[in-house]
C-alpha cells in the first residue's frame, strides 16, 4: 500500500501543474482550508470532492463491551465529510 501525499508533496504538484510559486499554492490552500473550517457549519462543497457537514447526533444507549453494562451516550455534533459520486466512481471504478 501506497504512503498518502504530505501537505508539502500536494504544494509541490499544485504549484508545478498550475506554474505558480510555491507560496502562492500554499497561501491558497491555507485559504481554502480557512474556508472551509468557517463555512463547515453551514455545509462546505468542494465540487468533484464532497462536503463537509455537522451532523447532530441523538442521545442514545450503548454497552460497555468489557462487562456489557448499558451505558447512556449523551447527544453531540460530529463533523462528517460526506463524498461526491463523482469522486466514487473515479476511485472505486473498475480499472
Amino acid at each position: 500500500m501506497a504512503k498518502a501525499i504530505t501537505k508539502s508533496e500536494l504544494i509541490a504538484r499544485l504549484a508545478e501543474k498550475a506554474d505558480l510559486p510555491k507560496k502562492q499554492v500554499s497561501g491558497l490552500l491555507d485559504e481554502l482550508t480557512a474556508i472551509a473550517y468557517k463555512e463547515a457549519k453551514n455545509a462546505f462543497t468542494l465540487p468533484g470532492l464532497g462536503k463537509l457537514v455537522v451532523v447532530n447526533r441523538k442521545a442514545r444507549i450503548g454497552r460497555n463491551p468489557a462487562t456489557g453494562e448499558a451505558i447512556k451516550i449523551p447527544a453531540k455534533r460530529v463533523l462528517k465529510f460526506r463524498v461526491a459520486k463523482a469522486a466514487k466512481d473515479a476511485i472505486l471504478s473498475k480499472k
